[in-house]
C-alpha cells in the first residue's frame, strides 16, 4: 500500500515521462508535491524503489523508470451507461483501507451553468488510486448534459485542481467569473468552446478571457 505522497509522486513521474520522456528533477518533484526539502523526495523515491514501482537507471542523471502502477479503480473498470454504451471512467465505491478525504465544494452544473460555490459543504472518502498529483476537490453533479460521457445527475465528480487542461478534457469551467459548469473543453484560436455530451444541449462559445479552468475531471463516484 502506498501513502498519498508516494502515490502522488509516482503519478507525477509517470505523467512527466509520458509527456517529455525525461524524469522530473528533484526540484520539480519537490514543487509538485509541495514539500520543503529534497530529502523528503529522496525518501519517497527510495520507498517507491523498494516497493518495485520505479527503478533508477545506472550512469544516467535524472534517470527513473516507472516499472508498474497500482491498479487504478477509476480507469481499469468499465461499466455500462444508461444508454447501453460503456464508459472507461465508471464511478467506484471508496476503499476505506486506502482512501483519502476530499472536500465537497457544492454542486456543479452538467447542464445550464449555475452559480459557483466556493465553500466546503461536505467531505467524501475517495480511493487513493483515483487521485493524481496535486490538490483535489469534489463536486456534486446536477443536470444531464454530460450523460454520453457517463456522467449523470447525482454523481460526485472528483476534480484535480488546476488552471490548465488539455484540449478535449472534461473540466470545471468558471464562466464570466460567477457561473460554473462541467463540460468538455475545446480551444479554437482565441475562442473556447464548452461542449456538452448530450445532443439536447448546444455547445457554448466564449472568448478566452471569459472562461477560467478550475480543474479537470479525474474520477466519478456514484450512489446506487
Amino acid at each position: 500500500m502506498l501513502t498519498k505522497k508516494q502515490f502522488e509522486l509516482l503519478l507525477f513521474i509517470n505523467e512527466r515521462l509520458k509527456e517529455t520522456g525525461v524524469s522530473p528533477s528533484f526540484d520539480e518533484m519537490k514543487e509538485a508535491l509541495n514539500l520543503k526539502s529534497k530529502s523528503g523526495i529522496h525518501r519517497l523515491i527510495t520507498a517507491l524503489e523498494e516497493r518495485g514501482f520505479i527503478k533508477r537507471l545506472a550512469h544516467r542523471a535524472r534517470a527513473l523508470e516507472v516499472v508498474k502502477l497500482p491498479d487504478t479503480i477509476a480507469s481499469s473498470m468499465s461499466a455500462p451507461t444508461r444508454h447501453g454504451r460503456s464508459t472507461p471512467n465508471a464511478p467506484q465505491a471508496a476503499n476505506d483501507d486506502n482512501a483519502v478525504t476530499v472536500s465537497v465544494m457544492g454542486r456543479i452544473a452538467a447542464g445550464t451553468p449555475i452559480e459557483a460555490l466556493q465553500e466546503e459543504v461536505n467531505q467524501i472518502s475517495v480511493p487513493i488510486e483515483m487521485m493524481r498529483s496535486g490538490d483535489h476537490y469534489a463536486l456534486e453533479v446536477h443536470g444531464d448534459s454530460m450523460i454520453d460521457a457517463g456522467i449523470f445527475d447525482g454523481d460526485t465528480a472528483i476534480i484535480q485542481s488546476g488552471a490548465t487542461a488539455e484540449n478535449g478534457e472534461i473540466v470545471v469551467a468558471l464562466v464570466e467569473g460567477h457561473e460554473a459548469t462541467l463540460k468538455r473543453l475545446r480551444c479554437k484560436g482565441e475562442m473556447i468552446a464548452l461542449e456538452a455530451a448530450n445532443p439536447s444541449y448546444e455547445t457554448r462559445i466564449f472568448r478566452a478571457d471569459q472562461v477560467r479552468v478550475q480543474g479537470r475531471l479525474v474520477g466519478l463516484m456514484r450512489k446506487y
